[in-house]
């Protein structure tokens, strides 16, 4: 029973590959391989995967007690940032995409973009919260008030929630205000970079920026845009050569990220646990190789959908309820893992992992709709007209 845990795999390339459409020729391509379905469709998948990443870190994690570690998703564990660094990808180019294509599209741009952000932070952090009391969590007054007003992540997956806006309030201003596009595209990848510093400097943490997981993978919101900037030239250039770049490509995955490892062993992001000289250097460090090995994997991903088309129900069905799944799913996680968030037993321990990964889809899709429904009806009065963008 324990091996059917490696199905997983399998199902997982049938759902990514399932109604695909392959473009063998030379001079054949998949020309909408970044349009707005196809973009929905890859997002869909990252989610999914971003699912696996999370019951990976609850099952098999090496910093569990060997009593508690299932092996079975061990290879989701450590590449979470591959998949979330696809989703800033894909809404760096989005954003800009919208900008030269959708008249006045910076009207209403902070309830259409920003504001989704900020209430399915807060409305999954106090779902999480009444979990937690649910739960019967030990917790300070100070505590509660830390979680109420967000300052403490309730939900502990919602970083992404908290960053992006900063990243998109970033690129209204500098597109509202400056001269030129490229001085606009320098300002926003100034404040990706400003907050990557910024993270790089401040310790582990229960507060926001409080580990390398909040920043390791935002340069690509920046490479998202550059690329929508000059898509043209890039896509020229990547299709001169295309399958020795595609295999190049694919070996740098693996190089960049076994460097990744080395360098994290050996640098460390955890330098103040040990009192460590230069732990923001070795920070540094650690960071670009991560940084190397998620372009990598994304740039990877773009010359596959060049020649390979993806689409179904279940991708196109995924596609919309991204935010939602990846914010609610956790509950789940907590809820039938060994322990809820390492402080309280769990309400049912489900040890097989198998089992844990249906129960916890079964629960997560529902109430990933379920939000969207709640999330739409908060939003709605806050609507402008313009067209919603990527």
């Amino acid at each position: 029973m324990d091996k059917l845990v490696y199905l997983s795999y399998p199902i997982l390339l049938l759902i990514l590959l399932w109604g695909a459409r392959f473009y063998p020729k030379k001079d054949q391509w998949n020309e909408g391989f970044l349009s707005l379905e196809q973009t929905k469709a890859l997002q869909g998948f990252m989610a999914i995967c971003i699912l696996f990443h999370h019951m990976g870190q609850k099952t098999c994690a090496p910093w569990h007690k060997k009593s508690v570690i299932v092996h079975g998703l061990d290879l989701f564990v450590p590449i979470g940032y591959f998949f979330v660094g696809v989703f800033l990808f894909c809404s760096g180019y989005g954003l800009y995409k919208s900008y030269k294509t959708k008249e006045h599209y910076l009207k209403g741009f902070f309830p259409r973009r920003v504001m989704p952000l900020v209430v399915g932070y807060y409305l999954t952090g106090f779902i999480f919260l009444g979990v937690r009391f649910a739960m019967k969590e030990p917790m300070s007054g100070r505590q509660i008030l830390y979680y109420i007003t967000g300052v403490q992540l309730s939900n502990p997956n919602a970083w992404f929630a908290i960053a992006l806006p900063i990243f998109y309030t970033g690129f209204y201003f500098a597109f509202r205000f400056c001269k030129s596009e490229k001085t606009a595209l320098f300002v926003t990848g100034l404040v990706v970079f400003v907050y990557t510093m910024i993270g790089t400097i401040v310790d582990h943490n229960n507060f926001w920026m409080r580990g390398e997981w909040w920043y390791n993978c935002v340069h690509l919101f920046t490479l998202g845009l550059l690329f929508a900037r000059y898509e043209k030239p890039i896509v020229d250039r990547a299709k001169k050569g295309y399958w020795v770049k595609l295999i190049l490509c694919f070996l740098a995955i693996f190089v960049f990220f076994r460097i990744s490892e080395v360098a994290q062993n050996v640098l460390s992001y955890y330098g103040e646990n040990f009192h460590a000289n230069f732990k923001v250097l070795r920070r540094w460090g650690c960071l670009a190789t991560q940084m190397a090995a998620s372009c990598a994997f994304v740039f990877f991903l773009m010359l596959l959908t060049m020649k390979l088309q993806i689409g179904n129900r279940v991708l196109k069905f995924m596609g919309t309820m991204t935010l939602e799944f990846y914010l609610i799913h956790g509950v789940f996680i907590e809820l039938f893992g060994y322990s809820f968030l390492d402080v309280r037993p769990s309400i049912v321990y489900i040890k097989n992992v198998a089992l844990f990964i249906v129960v916890v889809v079964i629960c997560s899709v529902p109430s990933a709709i379920l939000l969207k429904k709640v999330m739409d009806l908060i939003l709605k009065p806050m609507q402008h007209p313009a067209a919603i963008d990527k």
